[in-house]
This record gives structure tokens, C-alpha cells and sequence, in this order.
């Protein structure tokens, strides 16, 4: 789907976007939805990035009034082979882009972080403009060049003499040739007086060029820290062509450790051109600061939820304590459904009366959600666990007992706050800032009780042995879920979160 501003039309913010809103549902994409519906005052542009144009088949969201303008790139269409031509290429191009990879090594080996404004970012600066200037034919120069030849062979000597240069090559293909596609794309965004990009990685890199190209100024958001999640998924990945020997200290391989680098490298580009750099807790804002995010520039602004439509819903809830798990999000590795999985497994030994359900799309994943399904299968609950897919949380969270996560990473996900306003206490992992949603961020929230209990990854006994304790302690149930009811009461509201992103786009327009 294509919806097109007229030539001299102009948006007040285009949203970035990579792999979510409006063609992935729940997390991210409930949050820019939230953040459209709530601000209808301003015209939003989307510009969507994907991987394969197959998996992304149609939209998931009914697009506001105020949405003016949609159109969807993909990763997967960036060239792959073309006819050779023999041709010289821009050696400046490519001196000044040693000079970008120098900066990007320099930070990244621990010689003190480079201000962003200085030496990373008129490395950036000087790239940009030349990428910028004729993003075609740099691509053809990559792709064909013996400028490009001569670069890729002195970074792998310089770097990687012991590795396969055949494996080399094609790795440092990969990653660069979306870059080209990210500058094309940039020459060519609708009229915007601001950009908004919603992750770091390949949408960052675009914002950035945004930036550069149109001189409009860049707020980033980050939910989850992109390149954290980017090694996540590589660790789990199967890598077929490394050795254990290629490993290093850490247990990771060569070629892994090359796409973890570079996925930090795009984020220490983002945050170079983007001001503010918005996390969702303190926990993140310092890893962004960690991670080469100029400190001034930083600030937080929580999540918050749509109170008075989820706090309707405790009326909808019967007498007494279901004894129902609901694992509300979608069926992918990091949500680490196999140990939402096991853990019924334990419990129904305690208590077989017990309900499971994963409320979820299982459609991102396939072959995981096969696994996961198989995985009930085997240990006999499919009379038990249920693969519900997408459904409305409205109809869900007034049958629930529990609000069950098991992810390996998360932010501060929106599930557990709705839950929290709908009535229903939270058994999670300790990830992202979990922790302060369920027990308090201070000490007047801290004695407001804990609204759940807080577990270890990967640890099916453990949350099965925290979802027993509340299911079967009524009093205990009754405490929890007043604690979290409080809570996203008084901080987690969606006003508050508006108030904050009006200001933050206000301030961005004046700029512009």
C-alpha cells in the first residue's frame, strides 16, 4: 500500500520505521499507533523498511486520519548481482570512508569515546555528503569497483588475514550494500519538518542521512536497544560456516562478532546526528551513553498506557482468581515461548487445572512457532496450552489470572503495564526494567507492594513455582494486583507520554 503526499504538501514528522508499524503488530508498532492516535494535531509521514517484501503481505493497523503519507522499502531488493563493467571508482570516497572506519574502531576498541560532534561526526558529516551527492553510482562502485576491490582487501588484511577472504567478502557485502539503498532513500523522503526514527540499525543510518540531506533535525527513540537485540538473535542463530575455533574469549565467532560490530557502529551513527536520544528507562539511557550517545542529548520518557480503556476492563472479570497464563506477544525466539512452555509442564504437576494461553501472531517465525507447538505436543499439553494468535487484548486480559513474559530481552514492555490497569498481576524474566514495574522504581513505589513476582531467564521451575505462589494465595493475588493498579495509575499513564512527545516535537519544529 502506497499513500502519497502531493508535491508541495509537507508532513510535520516522518516516522523511520524498521520491521514494525503498520505491518508488525504489539509491541513497537502499539506504541507509534498510540503515539499518532494521540497526537492528531500533526501530520505524520511512514516510512517503512523490511526485510523480504513476501514477509510483510499486508498492513496490521487501520491507519489514522492523520497518517498523510506511507511508502515501504525492503532490505531484500537491495542489488544482489548485476552485469560487471569494469570501472575505476571514487577513490576519495572510499579514503574518507577509511577515515569513518577508523573513528567507528577507535570508539569501539576503547580509546575513549570520540565526541559525536567532533570526530565521528565530521567523519559522518564528510560521507554523507559525498554518499548523498550520487548514491547510484556509489552503490556501482561497491558493487563493481576496483576502488572498492582494494579497500575490501586492505580491511581484510588489516583485520582478518586469518579468516577466509571468501567469507569475508560476502559478510562485508551483506552489510554494506542496504547502506546504498538507505542514502537512495534518503534523497528522495516526502517534505518533512522533522524526523522520528523508532530503533538505531538501518533505519538510524537513515535518519542520520535524513538529516544530512535536508537539514531537518532527528529524535530518536529506542525501546529495546537495537544492537543488544541484534546480538541476541546472532547468538541464537545457527552459523554454519564457523568453527568453534573462530570463536573469541567471549564464545562468540569472527563473522558474528563482525555483524555485532557493525550493528554498533550504525547505532554510534544515530546517535551522532539525533537530538534528543529518547529511552524508555535509566537502565537504557545508560547503556546508550555507553554505547557513544552524547549524555546532554539524552532523556527519558516511560511508556504509558491508555488508562481509561484498560482499567474498564476489571469490571469484565469474574469472582475469584483464574487459574489462566496468558502470554500475550508474538511467537519469536526472543519471547522464549518454549519456557513459558515447560514451565505449564511443572506447574500442571502442581496444580491441573491450570489453562495456558499464547495470545500472539506466529506468522513472523514460522519454523520457531512450529517448534513451539511440537514442544506441546511432546510433553502432552495440548489439551492445555493454546495458540490463540492475534486477538484483542480486551477480551483477553479479563479471563487471564497471570500476565506471564519469559522474553530473554525487553524494555519496558506495554503488555505488562495494560495488564497491570486491567487488573492482572505479572510473573516476568528480569529484563529491561521489568523489575520496576513489578516491585517499584523507588521508595515510595516500592511500598506500594510488588504486582507480580520477578524471575530468572530460561527458568521454566521458577516461573512455574512464582505462578503457583499467586494462583494459589488469594490474598496474595488480591495484594499484587492492587500494587500494580496503583502504580500505572500514578506514573505510567498515556497523557504523561504524550505531554512528553508534544514538547519533544514542538522543540524539533522550532528547530526546523
Amino acid at each position: 500500500m502506497s499513500l502519497r503526499l502531493a508535491p508541495d504538501e509537507v508532513a510535520d514528522v516522518t516516522l523511520l520505521l524498521e520491521g514494525t508499524y503498520p505491518y508488525v503488530s504489539g509491541g513497537v508498532s502499539s506504541w507509534v499507533h498510540q503515539i499518532i492516535r494521540g497526537l492528531p494535531e500533526l501530520r505524520f509521514a511512514l516510512v517503512f523498511l523490511g526485510g523480504e517484501r513476501e514477509s510483510y503481505p499486508r498492513l496490521r493497523y487501520e491507519l489514522p486520519e492523520n497518517v498523510v503519507h506511507l511508502e515501504e522499502h525492503f532490505l531484500g531488493d537491495a542489488p544482489r548481482t548485476q552485469r560487471v563493467v569494469r570501472r575505476p571508482g571514487d577513490a576519495a570516497f572510499y579514503a574518507e570512508s577509511a577515515v569513518l572506519h577508523d573513528e567507528l574502531a577507535r570508539s569501539d576498541a576503547g580509546a575513549g569515546p570520540a565526541p559525536p560532534a567532533a570526530c565521528l561526526d565530521a567523519a559522518l558529516d564528510r560521507v554523507a555528503a559525498m554518499l548523498l551527492d550520487d548514491p547510484a553510482r556509489h552503490e556501482e562502485d561497491f558493487l563493481s569497483s576496483e576502488a572498492a576491490w582494494d579497500r575490501i582487501c586492505a580491511r581484510y588484511d588489516l583485520t582478518s588475514r586469518s579468516r577466509s577472504f571468501l567469507e569475508y567478502f560476502w559478510t562485508v557485502r551483506s552489510m554494506h550494500a542496504p547502506l546504498f539503498l538507505m542514502a537512495k532513500i534518503a534523497a528522495r523522503l516526502p517534505a518533512s519538518r522533522a524526523y522520528h526514527v523508532v530503533s538505531t540499525g538501518y533505519a538510524g543510518l537513515l535518519g542520520a542521512l535524513a538529516r544530512k540531506k535536508h537539514g531537518r533535525p532527528l529524535v530518536l527513540t529506542e525501546h529495546g536497544i537495537y544492537a543488544k537485540e541484534r546480538r541476541i538473535e546472532l547468538l541464537q542463530a545457527t552459523w554454519i560456516h564457523e568453527d568453534d575455533d573462530t570463536a573469541d574469549a567471549s564464545g562468540i565467532g569472527f563473522f558474528r562478532q563482525r555483524w555485532i560490530r557493525f550493528f554498533e557502529a550504525l547505532a554510534r551513527m544515530a546517535y551522532a546526528a539525533a537530538d534528543p536520544i529518547v529511552a524508555l528507562y535509566e537502565g537504557n539511557q545508560r547503556r546508550q551513553i555507553a554505547d557513544g550517545a552524547e549524555p546532554s542529548r539524552t532523556r527519558i520518557v516511560p511508556n504509558g498506557i491508555d488508562l481509561p480503556r484498560f482499567s474498564a476492563l476489571r469490571s469484565a472479570r469474574a469472582v475469584g482468581v483464574p487459574k489462566v497464563l496468558g502470554l500475550v506477544g508474538r511467537v519469536v525466539p526472543i519471547k522464549d515461548i518454549k519456557t513459558f512452555i515447560r514451565a505449564v509442564r511443572v506447574l500442571v504437576a502442581w496444580m491441573p487445572d491450570v489453562e495456558a494461553w499464547i495470545v500472539g501472531p506466529d506468522d513472523e517465525d514460522p519454523s520457531y512457532a512450529e517448534e513451539c507447538k511440537s514442544l506441546t505436543r511432546t510433553l502432552g499439553l495440548t489439551e492445555i496450552v493454546k495458540f490463540l494468535g492475534f486477538q484483542k487484548t480486551d477480551e483477553i486480559f479479563p479471563r487471564l489470572g497471570l500476565n506471564v513474559l519469559t522474553s530473554i530481552s525487553e524494555a519496558q514492555p506495554l503488555v505488562v503495564l495494560e495488564g497491570f490497569a486491567a487488573g492482572v498481576p505479572c510473573v516476568s524474566t528480569d529484563v529491561g526494567c521489568v523489575r520496576e514495574l513489578v516491585c517499584g522504581a523507588s521508595p515510595e513505589d516500592r511500598a506500594r507492594g510488588a504486582a507480580g513476582a520477578v524471575v530468572e531467564i530460561a527458568s521454566p521451575e521458577a516461573t512455574a513455582r512464582a505462578a503457583m505462589d499467586l494462583l494459589s494465595d488469594s490474598d496474595r493475588w488480591r495484594a499484587a494486583q492492587r500494587a500494580g493498579i496503583a502504580r500505572v495509575e500514578s506514573m505510567y499513564t498515556q497523557d504523561l507520554m504524550f505531554d512528553a512527545y508534544r514538547g519533544i516535537y514542538t522543540n524539533a519544529l522550532a528547530r526546523s
